[in-house]
């Protein structure tokens, strides 16, 4: 025994001929009997190479770990075995690869006006909804609060555009965070862009229904305008329409024409009838009122205004389909007329009407317009209300359609919300389950548009939260991907802050709106969590059903337990895609790691694109890989070309895994291509 310790100790580090002759040694000799122990690595790898030898492609991976289960199966936690292929494209493959791609680049149709267009509607729009609001907690002070609100965009404005630079990509901020986070982190964007996406269309469809009811005699109440608004709209999305950039830019321009009429209108009345009527409003808004007191309703009227910047987050949402250089426009043509149309229409209303009026009156606009001109630009006023209004409404319900269609995508929801109207290709279940809980959120608050407007800045505020945080989380875990651009870290400290700052405010004004605002999107994260994980919940089923014996024997409920194996297998049967470029076992080990914590399947292809010379290492690093998580089926594929989008597309068409579901590595400043064409999901450094 002495002897043997002896000798083991003695042993020197192997090189690599010894490697070779011990490994040849092993499969010649294994038979015969040994007096030197064999070396820890020696003998780790005969029993791997031993198992990779005896498995069956096909059959299940069975583990020596004790079962969950006390009573029932737990065979269907166990994948197969994986295998090892080349794939050659077939023509049809390719074709429909150029395809693809020639699509998405003539997507890239949008200029700077265009653009503009279809995210200006919603935050020019805003000017009905906002200054009601703000005058009520500012009073006098109401345009000053509108102009430093609209200021603070600066801040954003870098943020996004070093954003958009580093991944061109539509379906932001939950796109952003997707490829620099983790899913579950994903879907709380996801989860407050469609909080967002109702409370525009509610907001929009009450603020018409209320400029309707302020003009006419309505024979119901101003609520069931607003629902009428929603059927209307829900029978125009179903009937196939689509919002488009020129149909944004026609109702875009009626709007302009009309506040440019009101704006010309009002400084020539300003004109004639002097500053009295603002020096009286000056003297009695701020009578009584200390220093701080003072200060406090300015800074409540920020807090409301940024009410009136809604819309801006919207912008980032079609970025892959603007024009190259084009995205830095288009925010600045949001932003500058935003600076300029709540603040100087508001100005306006405070030198031309009495405060009492102002204060007590919802369309202040259609009062300043009869102040100024009389019956003929009130009417035009509130026309141009209810269309970009109205237009708001459809936004909101198409922008959540396109939400929903990707979390569908992604496998968060199910593929019901795909379904579509065969003669309009509408997708129904989408849109009725938008209206039904943009009415449940109208609903629940009692139809108070004050409530839900003020909500809205709070969600509004979250959402542009996001993407100071995904710059933050892209610099630390993307630091590779090429921008156009790089922002300043205090610029984005400055808008967290901001961010910060005023949702206080907004809590402090009313209380109230942070329990509506974490009701509904508690409801929403709930929601998304238990579609993202139905595997993880039918798990937990059956195990309640397992720890149940006496439901094992009835008729009835006999085969309950084999219904939930063949529902979770068919759920974690859709398959993925890593799109790999190294064969170093922990980068492919951290890969798979992401798919099993963020993917809910047991079919996993490992692609590597080469050019005739593959990595030494490949192969016996995927079947150690396939051995240690016995949960997961892990496929090789190797293809003979190159790493592009064609074959990207031609790859996807191939397996019939979209490009959605394809995850690589982040790609370098050398890169040729860009991200959005890619199509793929980015997961790792």
């Amino acid at each position: 025994m002495q002897n043997s310790e002896k000798e083991c100790i003695s042993i020197t580090p192997h090189s690599s001929e010894h490697s070779s002759s011990r490994t040849n040694y092993s499969r010649t000799n294994s038979a015969s009997l040994v007096t030197t122990p064999p070396l820890f690595n020696q003998s780790h790898f005969d029993i791997v190479l031993r198992r990779q030898r005896s498995r069956k492609e096909g059959m299940p991976k069975f583990t020596a770990v004790p079962s969950r289960f006390l009573n029932l199966s737990n065979d269907f936690e166990f994948a197969g075995w994986g295998s090892i292929s080349h794939l050659t494209f077939t023509p049809e493959d390719i074709d429909k690869g150029e395809v693809e791609l020639n699509f998405f680049r003539e997507q890239q149709v949008l200029g700077q006006f265009t653009a503009s267009a279809l995210a200006a509607n919603d935050i020019l729009g805003g000017v009905f909804y906002t200054l009601p609001s703000v005058v009520a907690v500012a009073g006098v002070y109401s345009p000053i609060s509108l102009f430093v609100a609209a200021l603070t965009l600066f801040l954003w404005r870098p943020v996004m555009e070093e954003m958009a630079s580093a991944l061109p990509i539509s379906g932001a901020p939950y796109t952003y965070l997707l490829n620099v986070s983790t899913k579950s982190v994903a879907l709380l964007g996801a989860a407050l862009l469609l909080l967002d996406f109702s409370a525009t269309a509610v907001v929009s469809a009450a603020t018409a229904a209320s400029y309707l009811a302020g003009e006419v005699s309505l024979p119901f109440p101003v609520y069931v305008g607003a629902a009428l608004v929603f059927v209307l709209f829900t029978f125009v999305s179903l009937s196939g329409l689509r919002e488009s950039a020129r149909v944004a830019t026609g109702v875009l321009a009626m709007h302009a024409v009309v506040m440019i009429t009101l704006i010309v209108a009002s400084v020539i009345a300003w004109g004639r009838g002097g500053m009295a009527q603002l020096s009286s409003n000056w003297s009695l808004g701020h009578v009584g009122l200390s220093p701080a007191a003072i200060a406090r309703q300015v800074f409540n009227g920020i807090c409301l205004g940024m009410l009136g910047l809604t819309g801006f987050e919207c912008a980032p949402a079609y970025t892959s389909k603007m024009k190259k250089n084009c995205y830095p426009k288009v925010l600045r043509n949001l932003h500058l007329p935003a600076l300029f149309l709540t603040s100087v229409m508001m100005l306006l209303v405070v030198a031309l009407l009495p405060l009492d009026m102002v204060e007590n009156g919802s369309n202040i606009l259609s009062l300043l317009a009869q102040r100024v001109a009389g019956r003929w630009l009130r009417i035009m006023v509130v026309v141009d209300a209810v269309v970009v209004l109205c237009a708001g409404v459809l936004t909101g319900i198409l922008s959540a359609c396109e939400l929903l269609i990707k979390l569908s995508c992604d496998r968060v929801l199910p593929r019901v919300f795909l379904a579509t109207v065969p003669a309009t290709g509408a997708p129904y279940v989408t849109v009725v389950s938008f209206i039904a809980f943009s009415a449940l959120i109208y609903a629940s608050t009692g139809a108070n548009l004050i409530v839900v407007s003020q909500m809205f800045t709070m969600v509004w505020l979250a959402v542009m939260a996001l993407f100071p945080i995904s710059l933050i989380l892209l610099r630390f875990s993307r630091p590779r991907l090429p921008r156009a651009s790089q922002c300043s870290l205090f610029v984005v400290a400055g808008a967290i802050g901001v961010t910060v700052t005023i949702a206080a405010g907004n809590v402090a004004i009313d209380p109230t709106i942070a329990g509506w605002f974490a009701l509904y999107l508690i409801i929403l994260l709930v929601l998304f969590y238990v579609s993202q994980n139905k595997v993880t919940m039918l798990r937990w089923i059956y195990w309640a059903y397992d720890q149940l014996p006496w439901l094992h024997r009835p008729q009835l409920t006999r085969g309950w337990g084999d219904g939930l194996i063949r529902r979770m297998r068919s759920l974690r049967r859709r398959e993925v895609c890593l799109l790999v470029k190294t064969d170093e076992i922990n980068s492919l080990f951290n890969m798979i790691l992401y798919v099993r914590h963020n993917e809910e399947t047991s079919c996993l292809k490992i692609v590597h694109f080469h050019s005739g010379d593959v990595p030494s290492e490949m192969e016996a690093n995927a079947k150690i890989l396939d051995e240690a998580f016995p949960e997961i089926t892990v496929d090789l594929m190797f293809i003979e070309g190159q790493f592009d989008p064609k074959n990207l597309a031609a790859l996807a068409h191939n397996l019939k895994i979209p490009r959605s579901l394809m995850f690589m590595s982040s790609p370098g400043p050398n890169f040729r291509y860009p991200v959005a064409e890619l199509g793929t999901r980015i997961i790792s450094i």
